[in-house]
């Protein structure tokens, strides 16, 4: 009797349910594109099924718990998600089997689960979409304990030192890796996030917006504590009632725990006519809205987390041709470069100013809009980012060379050679 072929990969994820995760969605697309047998565990929103099979991918889904309040919910919320997960785990491995655990943080604590399986033979890939130390005191900058912080960091390690690989966002997080967490730096592969641009269905502009007749100003994200969406609604207040500017509609796309907050300091700082939060949306709702927008903004502040993450939402806005709005922080200026306008980091002033000043500037709009688009389609790549990770799974699953290979074709991408016969693709510094 053949041996069956060891490509069979489970996905653990926590922080949103299966596809919203853009990240995850495509890195799983792309791996049953090449030929891997992909599972997804996640939670589920109320009108989910627990059980469906979404391209390709089979997903299995655990009821969310309660919204998070404090640093005790979330203790809660990681401990049910976790045990949760774990049980569903082995649902899978009994129906579908798998050969590699890939999670998906945060949380860090997906590393016990793993850890388990790697004691029956399971390989381990750790894909670092968040640094949860700096997220942590991002997140609870007033009242952040040294003793989590430490807890948050020896997570991060124990993921790091027991993954057999790690997938890291950029360049910034494969530094910590290999400074913090003492990782050489041949186990860790930047996949860079991306955006499909040949998958977009064409859509026309929103015409409710339109008939506005005022610029519309887009946003989208998930809205944390971290996210800065405060920060955008006092640079809103200071555009209307600093600036005198009312011809704007601004559209916040998006959830998440800040949300609430978010809506009751709108009303308190008197935005009610000039926002309109959407809560979450359909994805072809979230293109329409993003086409209509004539500026999108990204308010992420300053701050140790921030400095080092590279945000999806800026890579869709430059997808879709749109000038940005951005405070100044490293690795927004590496993403956007010429295509975003960067405000004084945390300066909600200066930050409306710069969204005055595009306002009234169209043709700068036009050029920057250009510059993003080509800047996705030359250097941020579906195809290089797609490559980097099969390589990934050829160094993890080494077994699988000489088995053979097919070509397929990501995105209307050139063909890439799957599984046993991927090339390594060169290095690159993006």
């Amino acid at each position: 009797m053949k041996e069956p072929r060891r490509n069979r990969i489970l996905m653990l994820v926590e922080n949103l349910p299966y596809p919203h995760d853009r990240r995850v969605r495509r890195e799983a697309n792309a791996l049953v594109a090449a030929g891997y047998r992909v599972s997804v565990i996640c939670q589920a929103q109320p009108s989910q099924p627990m059980r469906e099979v979404v391209e390709g991918v089979r997903v299995y889904r655990y009821p969310a718990p309660p919204q998070a309040q404090g640093f005790a919910g979330y203790i809660w919320e990681y401990s049910y998600s976790m045990a949760a997960a774990f049980w569903l785990s082995l649902q899978v491995l009994l129906r579908d089997g798998f050969d590699v655990i890939h999670a998906h943080n945060p949380p860090d604590t997906f590393v016990f689960i793993a850890a388990l399986y790697k004691l029956f033979g399971k390989h381990f890939v750790f894909d670092h979409h968040d640094l949860a130390p700096e997220m942590y005191y991002a997140r609870f900058a007033k009242g952040g304990s040294r003793l989590v912080w430490r807890a948050l960091v020896m997570l991060e390690w124990l993921s790091c030192r027991l993954a057999d690989h790690i997938v890291a966002t950029n360049e910034s997080y494969k530094k910590m890796e290999m400074e913090r967490d003492g990782v050489a730096e041949e186990k860790i592969t930047v996949v860079r996030n991306w955006t499909d641009l040949h998958l977009r269905p064409r859509v026309e502009p929103d015409a409710s917006l339109r008939a506005m007749g005022k610029t519309i100003i887009g946003y989208v994200g998930v809205m944390g504590f971290q996210d800065g969406v405060d920060y955008l609604l006092r640079a809103l207040h200071h555009l209307v009632h600093g600036l005198g500017r009312t011809d704007f509609y601004c559209v916040i796309i998006g959830t998440g725990d800040a949300w609430p907050d978010l809506k009751k300091l709108a009303r308190e700082l008197a935005l009610d006519d000039y926002v309109w939060f959407t809560g979450l949306i359909s994805d072809e709702d979230v293109l329409r809205y993003l086409t209509t927008a004539d500026i999108c903004v990204d308010p992420d502040p300053s701050n140790p987390f921030n400095d080092r993450s590279t945000m999806i939402k800026m890579m869709e806005y430059m997808a879709l041709g749109k000038p940005i709005v951005a405070f100044d922080l490293p690795e927004h200026r590496f993403t956007a470069q010429g295509a975003a306008i960067y405000s004084a980091p945390n300066n909600e002033r200066a930050f409306a100013r710069s969204l005055a000043r595009l306002m009234d500037d169209p043709a700068r709009r036009k050029l920057m809009g250009r510059l993003g688009r080509r800047r996705i389609e030359q250097r941020l790549t579906s195809h290089n980012s797609t490559t980097r990770l099969l390589q990934v799974y050829r160094t993890v699953l080494p077994e699988l060379h000489g088995d053979g290979a097919m070509e397929i074709r990501i995105n209307d991408q050139p063909p890439v050679q799957s599984l046993a016969a991927a090339p390594t693709p060169a290095p690159r510094t993006d």
